[in-house]
C-alpha cells in the first residue's frame, strides 16, 4: 500500500485534467482526491497498490489529450487508513 501527493504544472486547468484524473483513479482501484491550485496547478493525493499508484502517476505525466504537463513532483505520504473513493475537490 502506497500513498502519494503529486503536484502537476503545465497547461492542466481548463482541459478536465481533474475529472480525467477522478476516472483515471477509480479505474485503477485508488483512494484520495485532487484539486486545481491558484497558481494553475494541479495537486493530488492517491492511495493504493504500488503498481496501481505508479501507473496513475505515469497517466498524470500525459493527461488528457488537452493538456500539456510541464512537470509532475511526487512525495510519498503516509497512508489513511479507511478511506474511501477518490473525489474531485474544489
Amino acid at each position: 500500500m502506497r500513498r502519494v501527493r503529486a503536484i502537476v504544472t503545465g497547461r492542466v486547468q481548463g482541459v478536465s485534467y481533474r475529472a480525467s484524473t477522478v476516472w483515471e483513479a477509480r479505474a485503477r482501484g485508488l483512494t484520495g482526491w485532487v484539486r486545481n491550485l491558484a497558481d494553475g496547478s494541479v495537486e493530488l493525493e492517491a492511495q493504493g497498490e504500488d503498481a496501481a499508484v505508479a501507473a496513475l502517476l505515469a497517466w498524470c505525466r500525459q493527461g488528457p489529450p488537452a493538456a500539456r504537463v510541464a512537470g509532475v513532483a511526487a512525495e510519498d505520504r503516509e497512508v489513511i487508513i479507511g478511506e474511501h473513493g477518490f473525489q474531485q475537490r474544489r
